[in-house]
């Protein structure tokens, strides 16, 4: 069956030039966004019950935009100066130069990893006398705190954001040809939604492995699936499909 529209369960691309677009124009289909899932934080009241004291810590692991920005919401809330000595823990580039909307970056001490957690090690256990505090949400992946266990530091964590599933009604008599996933709440989400949802000739695309065994645990028929060798990415396993799918069009 031929591709004519696409829901893609994300916020849509701020940037011009985004795969998504190429795919839209190249192959003539409609690709809407909405985001299945969004964040909202923690307050500080909720904050503190977790026994939470930022005075305490001496370093602050960051693992996305979203724990620099509930950070810096919370220390606010907590009418708590920020120490120009304290010291950020940044996963990734792109975290590290997020920071720079609320820290000066020349005057801060801010340490970077290359892009998975794990490659945060060195530079932790070079401080690790340290007390890390690790804000994060409530679905927190497991390899930081076994990371952090394993250098044995003295590590927290905190919950300063939830993850919660978005309201979807409006959706409910709209069809699209291909649905694309990238995390195991985007699938609860649509059940939780719609629970009598239907796939029949609806196209599932699912992005990593915990996102492929939600969806299988829901009875779901996965047609797209990424990343593969082949296809690092959803759009590149997108236009495969849709190429294929197309053909002849």
């Amino acid at each position: 069956m031929k591709v004519k529209t696409i829901l893609v369960s994300q916020p849509e691309p701020k940037v011009e030039n985004s795969p998504y677009f190429e795919l839209q124009q190249k192959h003539k289909v409609k690709v809407d966004f909405r985001p299945f899932i969004h964040v909202e934080g923690v307050n500080a009241k909720d904050v503190r019950l977790q026994k939470i004291d930022l005075n305490n810590y001496s370093a602050i692991i960051l693992t996305s935009k979203n724990s620099v920005d509930h950070f810096f919401r919370v220390a606010e809330e907590m009418r708590y100066k920020v120490p120009e000595g304290l010291k950020y823990f940044c996963q990734s580039e792109a975290i590290a130069f997020y920071l720079q909307k609320y820290v000066v970056y020349r005057k801060r001490k801010i340490y970077v990893g290359q892009k998975d957690f794990a490659d945060l090690s060195p530079l932790i256990k070079k401080y690790k006398d340290e007390k890390f505090l690790l804000p994060a949400s409530d679905q927190l992946n497991a390899d930081a705190p076994q990371t952090l266990n394993n250098l044995k530091v003295n590590w927290t964590q905190a919950t300063f954001y939830k993850t919660v599933m978005s309201d979807l009604s409006d959706l409910a008599d709209v069809y699209y040809d291909i649905l694309a996933f990238f995390s195991p709440t985007g699938i609860k989400s649509l059940f939780m939604n719609f629970p009598d949802f239907q796939q029949n000739n609806t196209r599932i695309a699912v992005f990593g492995s915990t996102t492929q065994k939600e969806a299988l645990e829901h009875g779901l028929r996965i047609d797209i699936l990424a990343p593969t060798p082949e296809t690092p990415s959803m759009t590149m396993a997108l236009e495969r499909y849709i190429a294929e799918a197309n053909k002849g069009k």
